[in-house]
């Protein structure tokens, strides 16, 4: 008698792995209102903006655009006006970085203190966070404003800040910094918040006193979040464009052209569309490339 193969019994699938992809299927439903904003008008335009930096796009109706692949980028490398705006706008985003940390790092260790109406304090450290870039270079020109300026009359003088070709750039980096510094004291001062007080207990046990809590307590505790915020400030600054435009305009004759301005003027004054996507291109690699740099040397240090 020859045995009979029998099929095995089919296996039910794993009721977890069937939670797991229902759970997934609910999650990307809930999703989805939000992703689809993104998707159309954040990485559609980005998508497109880098198309058309292989192109010589130019405004006019019924123009024919045609591939020029690396074109551009030739252009744009030998292009002097570029490399001018590139190194205003390094010089911008350091330095406003950079003091934008030092001043923020400053008022939350004073915000951090048990100090009289500190509340009252908090509030008022933050209200330039909550005026548009519009706004406060319209009340920054008027500050700056050579003969109703309230800068000139304090000092004295009759200096035409904003149109002077060495002060210009210092000027709108003032601007910068006090529009900027408040979301950084807000991280800073959460992050001050966040290291226990244990750790001052036992160095003020050994008799340290406040420079080396600071040094050896204040500082490492918050360089996770001074990298993180330096990195962002950073961003934010390179990619400037509102304030500055309002400002200057990128005048006096260039003095204060940011990279963005620049890419700004080549495409809605000159209708180089592709040139000024290439510009875009540019400097989304560049910003990439420092920041990288720059927080991978952070990591090093912090290991």
């Amino acid at each position: 008698m020859t045995a009979v193969a029998t099929r095995p019994p089919r296996t039910s699938p794993n009721p977890r792995r069937r939670a797991r992809s229902r759970q997934g299927r609910e999650t990307l439903l809930l999703m989805l209102p939000a992703l689809v904003p993104v998707l159309l008008f954040s990485v559609g335009p980005l998508l497109y903006g880098i198309g058309l930096a292989f192109t010589d796009a130019r405004a006019g109706r019924n123009r024919d655009i045609e591939f020029t692949g690396l074109e551009n980028l030739g252009q744009l490398l030998t292009d002097e006006k570029f490399w001018s705006s590139f190194k205003i706008g390094m010089i911008w985003a350091v330095s406003v970085t950079v003091l934008q940390f030092l001043a923020a790092l400053g008022l939350a260790l004073l915000l951090n203190q048990n100090l009289r109406l500190r509340g009252v304090a908090r509030v008022l450290a933050v209200v330039p966070w909550a005026m548009p870039p519009v706004v406060i270079g319209l009340m920054w020109k008027l500050v700056y404003h050579p003969d109703a300026g309230i800068l000139n009359a304090v000092l004295g003088t009759h200096i035409d800040w904003l149109a002077d070709f060495s002060l210009a750039l210092p000027a709108i980096i003032v601007v910068g910094v006090w529009s900027g510094m408040p979301q950084t004291t807000v991280v800073l001062l959460a992050g001050l918040q966040g290291i226990p007080k244990e750790l001052y207990e036992a160095v003020e046990v050994d008799g340290a006193g406040r420079w080396r809590r600071f040094w050896n307590i204040t500082l490492p505790q918050l360089r996770p979040v001074i990298v993180a915020i330096t990195s962002l400030d950073f961003v934010w600054n390179i990619n400037q464009f509102g304030l500055v435009y309002v400002l200057t305009a990128g005048g006096p004759g260039g003095q204060t052209r940011l990279p963005m301005l620049f890419a700004y003027e080549e495409a809605f004054r000159y209708r180089f569309f592709g040139y000024a996507s290439m510009l875009g291109v540019a400097m989304v690699i560049v910003v990439l490339a420092v920041l990288g740099l720059y927080l991978w040397r952070q990591m090093r240090e912090t290991k």
